[in-house]
Order: C-alpha cells, then sequence, then structure tokens
C-alpha cells in the first residue's frame, strides 16, 4: 500500500485523516484532537481542509438541515 503523508511532524497519512473523517471529525480543528495532525507547524492544515471537502460529513450534513450535531447519529437518522 502506498502511504501519502499529509502531516510530517507526526506522521500522518492521507488515509489516517479520511478514517477520522469518516468517525465523524469534520474541521481540521477536530482532526487535530483526533490525531494531532496540523498542530506543529501547521503546513498540512490546507491539505486536510482539502480531503474534508472532498468527503461527506455525517455532522455536517445534519448542521445544514437545522439538526443537533451532538446526539448520537443511528439516532438522527
Amino acid at each position: 500500500m502506498n502511504r501519502v503523508y499529509v502531516c510530517s511532524c507526526f506522521g500522518i497519512t492521507e488515509q489516517q485523516v479520511k478514517k477520522h473523517a469518516e468517525d465523524g471529525a469534520c474541521t481540521p480543528r477536530q482532526i487535530a484532537s483526533a490525531c494531532k495532525a496540523g498542530t506543529d507547524c501547521g503546513s498540512c492544515v490546507r491539505r486536510i481542509q482539502a480531503i474534508l471537502g472532498r468527503g461527506a460529513c455525517p455532522r455536517r450534513e445534519l448542521a445544514d438541515q437545522g439538526k443537533p450535531m451532538l446526539t448520537d447519529l443511528a439516532d438522527a437518522a
């Protein structure tokens, strides 16, 4: 498997960022909380934003619909 590193400071791959996004991290700040990516030199933040912009975010979709985001996603469906 070819690893594409997003964050060199902490060795975070694009696949790891996508996994955190699938688990509900919708912003670079939430990704940083999950794995520290973007918290050292910051050069990867735009790349993280680009990755997040490509995928669907269940919490963002709920927010856009005016629904609560802090409830369990299974309950919100």
